[in-house]
């Protein structure tokens, strides 16, 4: 691969945050007098937006999709207000992230961000975790009429960094992710640790175990 640009993927991929999120859905879960939900099944429902997670999580079916009834959006109003104030209580970066993304900011790569979180839960916490520097483009999952797993995210972030779809590596956890790189033409490393399932069937390009394991791409 001839890279010169890298497009990653934030939760579960970058950062673990289902301890956050998993808080937020079950404190809206009790405003409307519903039980909790494990960690592993609110895991099991991320990867395509906050309004997908809020449909889930409400419903506790990851067919549910969200459609704008009146119970959604007073459960969306109430996992907002609790999300949004505890972004980072047990969130934090997966092993090996924080060194390896100042490597490659370092050596001169262009960086960037390809979410489906919405935006305002992203640049808060990029830039309480610190690294909001070390990224150039942030694409959210509502910066763009389309998100994750169209090819508009990726083909944005190419055109803004200056290099063909070729040359952008995408660094993603979840289905999404590998259909997004794919549908633009970029290379796709999937990473093992984060919220995605059956991960070798996804058809990335490698599979990694450990962040760090990105630096042979460039060594």
């Amino acid at each position: 691969m001839d890279i010169k640009a890298f497009a990653f993927d934030l939760d579960g991929t970058l950062v673990d945050s289902i301890a956050d999120l998993a808080r937020a859905a079950n404190a809206a879960r009790a405003d409307l007098g519903l039980t909790p939900l494990t960690e592993a099944r609110v895991a099991s429902y991320v990867g395509d937006g906050a309004s997908s997670l809020v449909a889930r999580t409400l419903a506790d079916d990851y067919a549910a999709e969200f459609t704008g009834t009146a119970l959604q959006k007073e459960a969306m109003n109430h996992f907002d207000l609790h999300y949004k104030q505890g972004l980072t209580i047990d969130t934090t970066f997966y092993p090996q992230v924080q060194i390896t993304l100042s490597r490659l900011h370092e050596r001169g790569f262009a960086l960037a961000i390809v979410t489906n979180k919405p935006e305002r839960y992203t640049l808060p916490l990029l830039r309480a975790l610190g690294v909001s520097e070390h990224f150039e483009v942030v694409v959210a999952g509502d910066t763009l009429p389309q998100k994750k797993p169209s090819a508009a995210p990726l083909l944005h972030v190419a055109e803004r960094l200056q290099v063909s779809p070729s040359e952008l590596l995408m660094v993603g956890d979840s289905k999404n992710d590998v259909l997004a790189a794919q549908a633009a033409g970029c290379p796709v490393v999937a990473v093992s640790y984060g919220y995605g399932s059956n991960l070798d069937d996804l058809g990335a390009d490698r599979v990694i175990h450990h962040f760090a394991d990105l630096l042979e791409f460039i060594d």
